[in-house]
């Protein structure tokens, strides 16, 4: 029993040793631990035990310089976080309360300012520090090289590093929204139609801004300026008031003002749109453009130069239509040479001087260098279109002698298109405006005006179409057509210019002559015609007792006949023949009927009886009086479908752009008109 006891106990004996080996070992492991642990530890117990193994003096040294350099580094860091402070409000809408903004806005840009003066002082006071606490072995080394780090980072940021966090920027642009959203409530174009255009006395522009409105706008723009941002206002007030002036123009319906020099033929293809031209741009400017002028001018006054608000407007003018009118005018300038161009010229020349002093106020600034330059290219395009057409029309009237004269014996065209065509000229609307352009043209080469250089030109105009008029007379191969040529021409030239501003430049006996003339050649006319007629009617030889009525029936037969061939022919010649003037051909006809149905009347009444009971009676009795007159009286009508009306204020020319001689026709019927002849009564015996 001993020796078992010994045994057990020298078990739990043993079993108890290996228990604190175990807890031995584990606490030495845990003991490795602690001391690796210790180990890394080490170096920055050093480091923090360094200062105080520094000398004394470098320790009472060190305090003032961390002072200095912790002071303004924690103003600024205060600084830094008032700024964060105004985020939530900076970020809110500024229409509510805009002065209450406006006043954050400016607490953030004296706390940015501050930030900016500051923040290199401090970086140069930590960066002193950091120098002298490497120099007196004060601190660790790799905890300065951190500090350097750190400071280098702020240092390569620069003078005014973004502090803020874009916090500024987002303010300022919720400031330009506030802005636009000003200018977009107060901003409606105009509603209106083109009557408004036609009524020159009433004047209509668009609404002005509100007092208060104008001062935000006003606000808003310093504080951007200040950031250098007022292009951003300048950009969003073209925009905003420039689609407003394009949104009142659209109203005008200004399409035609996109047309292409190829999309048409002459400008009598688009004669009303330069009549509207001229009334839109002068409504454009007189009171859109006008009243944008002024707007721009009360809004940007107070920010900087004149130059800031006149470019503003000079972008929104441009932008919104002045170019595209003055484009248009160089488009019709394009065209191809014609009479009527001369005149539509003039009407654009007139729009533009009666705009003149406008133009030079509104668009005077270098800033509308672009427009100015158009409107003086226009301006020189017009004159000079305008005198090279005037001068040309003397050598167009001249080249038109060798053609062939109306084969109908009426007016030719170019007669009656050239002297309604110098009336107009001579007229008040154009006039005084073509004197002047023939004025400058002259100036411009340096040549000498004088007051009766348009008059002069027009004379000779009339002196050459009277010598095309003599021309053309000779051309007649037919002499009798040739007198009605003349008779309708001098005639016309006598009635259509007495009492207008043409006829009393040439004068009362110029006038007078062509009155004689045509009375002259009525004479000659009538002569050479009608007046041969009854000479076929002659009652020699005629006996009408016993046996003598036999031989009187054939003489008369012979002499019907003879007459019924002359007036057929004669009829049948004259029948396309015109007298255009309704006066000029009713005397006429009067005339013809009075030389030959009394005679024929009067021959019929004491002769017809001898023939009229004859089985052939028809064959020389063919007509009677009445229906002579009848026939007569239908002659000298322009017949067809072709036929138009002279007016004096329609000017034409060929599609070729140059003046045509050719037959001149008149609206005419069928109507027969019956001349009343005092009967010749005779008794047969």
């Amino acid at each position: 029993m001993g020796g078992t006891d010994h045994i057990v106990a020298a078990r739990r004996a043993l079993r108890s040793s290996l228990d604190k080996s175990a807890a031995l070992s584990s606490s030495l492991d845990k003991a490795g631990q602690r001391l690796d642990e210790i180990r890394q530890r080490l170096p920055s117990l050093k480091s923090a035990v360094r200062p105080i193994l520094a000398p004394k003096e470098a320790l009472v040294a060190v305090g003032p310089h961390i002072d200095r350099a912790v002071g303004p580094a924690a103003a600024v860091l205060k600084v830094f976080d008032a700024v964060h402070g105004l985020e939530p409000s900076l970020l809110s809408d500024p229409r509510h309360d805009l002065p209450a903004y406006l006043s954050l806005v400016r607490r953030l840009e004296e706390a940015l300012r501050f930030l900016g003066d500051n923040f290199s002082l401090a970086v140069q006071w930590l960066d002193d520090i950091v120098e002298y606490l490497q120099d007196n072995s004060v601190a660790d080394v790799r905890y300065l090289s951190n500090l350097k780090s750190s400071l280098q980072v702020l240092k390569d940021s620069g003078e005014a590093p973004p502090l803020d966090g874009g916090l500024l920027d987002a303010a300022l642009s919720r400031v330009e929204n506030e802005f636009r959203r000003l200018l977009i409530d107060n901003t409606k174009p105009l509603s209106m139609n083109t009557s408004h255009v036609d009524q020159s006395t009433k004047v209509i522009a668009p609404s002005a801004l509100p007092a208060d409105v104008i001062w935000k706008l006003q606000v808003i723009m310093q504080w951007v300026s200040a950031n250098w941002r007022l292009d951003h206002c300048t950009k969003i007030y073209v925009d905003v008031r420039g689609s407003n002036v394009t949104a009142s123009l659209h109203a005008l319906d200004l399409d035609y003002l996109e047309i292409s020099t190829s999309d048409f033929n002459d400008v009598q293809s688009i004669e009303g749109h330069i009549a509207q031209w001229g009334k839109h741009l002068e409504f454009a400017v007189k009171h859109l453009f006008e009243a944008e002028y002024k707007l721009c001018c009360d809004v940007f006054n107070r920010v900087g130069p004149p130059e800031v608000w006149m470019g503003c407007f000079a972008e929104m003018a441009a932008q919104t239509g002045i170019v595209a009118f003055l484009r248009f005018g160089k488009m019709v300038t394009e065209s191809k040479k014609d009479p009527i161009k001369l005149l539509k010229l003039l009407d654009i020349f007139a729009s533009l001087n009666k705009l003149r002093l406008d133009f030079n106020r509104l668009f005077g600034g270098k800033a509308c260098a672009e427009i100015q330059n158009l409107t003086r290219d226009l301006i020189k395009r017009v004159i000079e279109g305008s005198c090279e057409i005037f001068w040309e029309l003397l050598t167009q009237v001249e080249l038109q002698r060798a053609a062939s004269p109306p084969f109908d014996g009426g007016v030719p065209k170019l007669v009656s298109f050239i002297t309604n065509y110098c009336n107009r000229l001579l007229g008040d609307d154009y006039m005084p405006i073509l004197t002047q352009v023939l004025g400058i043209h002259r100036s411009w080469k340096q040549e000498k005006f004088h007051d009766r250089i348009l008059t002069d030109a027009i004379l000779d105009l009339i002196k050459a179409l009277e010598q095309n008029f003599v021309t053309w007379s000779k051309a007649y191969q037919d002499t009798t057509l040739s007198f009605l040529f003349s008779m309708n021409t001098h005639w016309h030239l006598y009635k259509n210019l007495k009492g207008t501003k043409l006829g009393e430049l040439l004068g009362e006996a110029w006038l007078k002559y062509h009155e004689r003339s045509k009375d002259h050649y009525a004479a000659n006319y009538l002569q050479e015609s009608w007046a041969k007629l009854p000479v076929s009617l002659s009652r020699d030889g005629l006996i009408l007792f016993s046996g003598g009525r036999a031989v009187a029936r054939d003489m008369v037969k012979r002499r019907l006949k003879a007459f019924n061939a002359a007036f057929d022919e004669m009829y049948r010649k004259q029948s396309t023949w015109v007298i255009p003037d309704r006066e000029l051909r009713e005397k006429t006809c009067q005339s013809a009927v009075t030389v030959i149905v009394p005679v024929y009347r009067s021959y019929m009444q004491t002769y017809g009886p001898l023939v009229e009971q004859d089985s052939s009676a028809s064959k020389y009795a063919k007509y009677t009086a009445q229906s002579l007159e009848m026939m007569i009286g239908s002659l000298f009508l322009q017949k067809g479908l072709d036929a138009v009306r002279f007016r004096s204020t329609t000017l034409h020319s060929s599609p070729n752009g140059k003046i045509n001689n050719g037959n001149d026709v008149v609206t005419g019927g069928s109507v027969h008109r019956q001349y009343h002849t005092s009967p010749t009564t005779t008794t047969v015996a």
